[in-house]
């Protein structure tokens, strides 16, 4: 009687996984082309090869009266040293961002949570929001507003405002003129 016996199935074991690339006919070891992705517009390289900032577009309503709720919230819970930045042409992250210190880390809690909650009320739900545990910096992203409110030692250490406005004489020149060459 003859007993027919399967060979071990070696051949649908499954063998370690190679790389998508390495499968890819023309395509091994080869990374990918960072070339294919377009520069972002924010900046515009000048003929002599020094980046600028875009000029500015106006602020729209949407823009103007979230700055409105976010700031309303902010002096209705007495925000100390309340600063706007309008930082449009600076960065592609947000338009503007508001600065705003905080007496206690129940204060700056409160201001945040003050912010968030009238958000939520206008139908603009925040993205997202960092450091309510610790309540020394908290950050409320509302897409277009970025909030900041901090404990005043944070603040000075940090130096937002110094890292985001625009300097005085960059503000006076047109986009036409030469910017100084610093020595």
């Amino acid at each position: 009687m003859a007993t027919s016996r399967r060979p071990p199935r070696a051949a649908s074991r499954v063998s370690p996984r190679k790389s998508k690339s390495a499968t890819r006919p023309g395509r091994a070891g080869k990374p990918r082309s960072a070339a294919k992705v377009a520069p972002k517009a924010s900046f515009r390289v000048a003929a002599e090869g020094k980046s600028r900032p875009a000029p500015k577009l106006p602020r729209s309503a949407a823009l103007i009266a979230l700055e409105k709720l976010a700031l309303g919230a902010l002096t209705d819970m007495k925000g100390v040293n309340i600063r706007v930045l309008d930082v449009r042409g600076l960065t592609d992250v947000a338009d503007t961002m508001i600065v705003c210190s905080g007496t206690s880390d129940r204060h700056v809690r409160s201001l945040a949570e003050l912010v968030i909650e009238r958000a939520k009320a206008a139908g603009r739900r925040p993205m997202g929001t960092e450091g309510k545990q610790e309540a020394e910096w908290v950050l409320v992203d509302l897409q277009d507003v970025l909030v900041h409110v901090m404990l005043p030692r944070v603040r000075e250490f940090y130096a937002l405002e110094q890292l985001w406005e625009v300097p005085a004489a960059a503000r006076r020149a047109s986009p036409s003129d030469k910017r100084p060459q610093s020595p």
